[in-house]
């Protein structure tokens, strides 16, 4: 059965599992399609390919998901999200006595070990947001709020004396995180950079940190 076929006699698709087993077969296909994806890119993956990887049916893909298209989009912001988050969770941390450049470090270690862990796909993202108006909208949202995140924190440190008075947060916040961006596509995704996890965290964490003026911890 083609994949054009089986929407035509596809059930509506629910909000999501609602039990344990539910959530597991929802996670398989997600994990399937990781996979697909990454393999075949977005317009030539198959659902009949996710679902054989899955080891699952057309109608179970459609109990949870109205298209590739959804489910491609729910990957692209899960990564997203989780790429984003040590922003919110380390570097943004309030009442925190750890250092900013230990903070920086451990925020940067996390989002490099995330690109890494997500590295075959995130390439596919890249190209798909190029096609697809909501991915491209839905990434360019996320940026803006993490480039906002940044700059905020930049000048929380320029008001505690921690970081350059003289920088702009906002041009400063895009210019470091079009470099670690790139830094990580082109060594994490690309393997155009022979350089272990250590040695690419501490080096970009000392760009950070001479970039903005930060005291080095001791």
């Amino acid at each position: 059965m083609s994949d054009d076929t089986a929407a035509a006699s596809r059930p509506a698709a629910t909000t999501g599992p609602r039990s344990r087993k539910g959530a597991r077969t929802r996670a398989r296909l997600v994990e399937a399609a990781k996979e697909v994806f990454a393999e075949h890119g977005l317009p030539d993956a198959r659902i009949a390919d996710i679902v054989e990887r899955a080891g699952l049916s057309y109608g179970v893909f459609y109990h949870y998901f109205e298209s590739k298209e959804a489910l491609f989009r729910e990957i692209a912001h899960e990564i997203g999200a989780r790429l984003h988050a040590p922003v919110d969770e380390v570097i943004l941390q309030r009442g925190s006595s750890t250092a900013p450049e230990d903070r920086l470090r451990q925020a940067l270690r996390r989002y490099f070990e995330a690109y890494r862990d997500d590295a075959p796909i995130l390439g596919v993202i890249e190209q798909a947001a190029r096609l697809d108006d909501e991915v491209r909208v839905a990434r360019e949202g996320r940026d803006r709020a993490y480039a906002k995140q940044v700059a905020d924190s930049i000048r929380l440190l320029q008001r505690r004396g921690l970081a350059d008075p003289d920088l702009d947060p906002d041009i400063a916040s895009a210019a470091l995180g079009a470099m670690t961006s790139r830094f990580a596509e082109l060594w994490l995704a690309q393997g155009r950079l022979d350089c272990d996890l250590e040695t690419g965290v501490e080096t970009v964490t000392r760009l950070f940190t001479n970039a903005l003026g930060i005291p080095r911890a001791r």
